[in-house]
């Protein structure tokens, strides 16, 4: 079974009805603390840490892979996380509002593999890791559309500030790429990784 190492709603809801098995572990990683000037890097590095710091505490009887996601969008150069609060959602909605983003999530998928016959904890087998970058074009907000939509709370929660999955999918024109991976993860990477 599949261990996800992530506290997204949005990731566990993408295993549910793609129909993987898998259970969840949140990592704890203190993600401040890692650090790469290269976004396609950063959460390639998040999702390591991620994958990494759930991997000692899972059965390898039990668990066939642990994955490790992490995701941030960059628009104009600039780097956005989830926003602190409702004003910094709003600016952010006002540089994103009729143009274009790119959403890059990093995947990290470890293979457990017991001990020396100790049966105690676990040693990672080949690690796959890899970054799937999608492009996002954003309607044309006015102000007072950016504001009924950050009001909705959904802002907030979201690499980027926007669910396509929510609310978020009417302010989202076009896609190019993944949809899955603007959502959370790449379900195709994801597929071909535990067929192999």
């Amino acid at each position: 079974m599949l261990l996800l190492a992530s506290a997204s709603p949005a990731r566990r809801r993408l295993l549910e009805q793609a129909a993987i098995p898998h259970w969840v572990k949140v990592s704890g990683v203190d993600e401040d603390a890692i650090a790469s000037a290269d976004p396609r890097e950063l959460v390639r590095l998040l999702a390591m840490a991620k994958a990494e710091a759930v991997l000692p505490h899972c059965d390898p009887g039990e668990v066939s892979a642990v994955l490790g996601c992490d995701s941030l969008l960059v628009v104009a150069g600039e780097v956005f996380g989830k926003p602190a609060n409702p004003q910094e959602a709003i600016r952010r909605w006002q540089c994103m509002a009729g143009g274009w983003g790119e959403l890059h999530t990093g995947h990290c998928l470890l293979r457990p593999e017991p001990q020396g016959g100790s049966g105690s904890g676990s040693l990672p087998v080949g690690i796959q890791l890899e970054t799937v970058t999608t492009r996002v074009q954003f309607a044309a907000l006015n102000s007072a559309e950016i504001e009924a939509y950050v009001a909705t709370g959904e802002p907030l929660h979201c690499a980027g500030g926007f669910a396509l999955e929510g609310v978020g999918g009417q302010v989202v024109e076009r896609i190019e790429g993944c949809f899955s991976n603007v959502i959370g993860l790449s379900l195709p990477l994801l597929r071909r990784w535990l067929a192999a």
